[in-house]
């Protein structure tokens, strides 16, 4: 599992207008193929009606899969700028449409490259790009005696935590980056003098900053 990636918080939409063409940068996070083309035949039925719908999707822990539709426009004038603006934002397991309402004033092929990317540009605003970071759930039980130092301790280097069990003894629920997991491991036996029981859960991604 990658340490950390950047993607879209969730779906959005957001429309601009360039010479009077309109054009709707549509975006969602997916996790296979198959979601990436139900959300793009979802989007061209609801704009049936559009000049185009150009798409473009990124999927996999190395880009492994890559795809891009110009949808009737020239060759590489559509779905290509789309797929350049996710790679150069480093997106990963994001899906994106982008459609145009075609407003009588053609565009050529520079303009519309621009146009394109700046659609998918508009979507990524509104899908609110965040990165994940990888975390390990390390799980620390102690008797109560030693749950203020290492709860103040745990402030203290901003060591994000999760569900606290309370019965004979107290189970915290800590949430290191994996990279620092053995580390921190080592620095909670240390703290509690050797007096706690620490055991590893699951990896999980958590947004950053939040």
């Amino acid at each position: 599992m990658l340490e950390q990636y950047r993607t879209v918080r969730g779906s959005g939409s957001k429309e601009i207008v360039i010479r009077k063409s309109r054009f709707i940068g549509h975006i969602q996070p997916v996790q296979t193929e198959e979601e990436a083309a139900a959300f793009i035949e979802r989007i061209k039925k609801e704009h049936w009606n559009a000049t185009h719908n150009c798409s473009a999707y990124v999927i996999g822990e190395r880009d492994e899969i890559q795809k891009q539709s110009d949808d009737g426009e020239p060759s590489g004038t559509a779905g290509k700028p789309i797929l350049e603006v996710i790679r150069n934002q480093k997106l990963k397991n994001v899906a994106i449409v982008v459609t145009r309402y075609f407003g009588g004033i053609l565009l050529g092929a520079g303009g519309l490259i621009r146009a394109y990317s700046d659609g998918a540009v508009a979507a990524i605003e509104a899908g609110d790009a965040i990165t994940r970071v990888l975390h390990r759930e390390i799980f620390v039980e102690l008797d109560y005696t030693w749950l203020g130092k290492v709860e103040n301790e745990l402030r203290n280097r901003g060591i994000r935590t999760g569900e606290t069990i309370f019965t004979d003894k107290v189970t915290l629920t800590c949430l290191p980056l994996t990279g620092d997991a053995e580390s921190f491991s080592n620095w909670i036996t240390d703290l509690t003098q050797g007096q706690s029981l620490v055991s590893e859960g699951e990896q999980l991604y958590f947004i950053e900053g939040e």
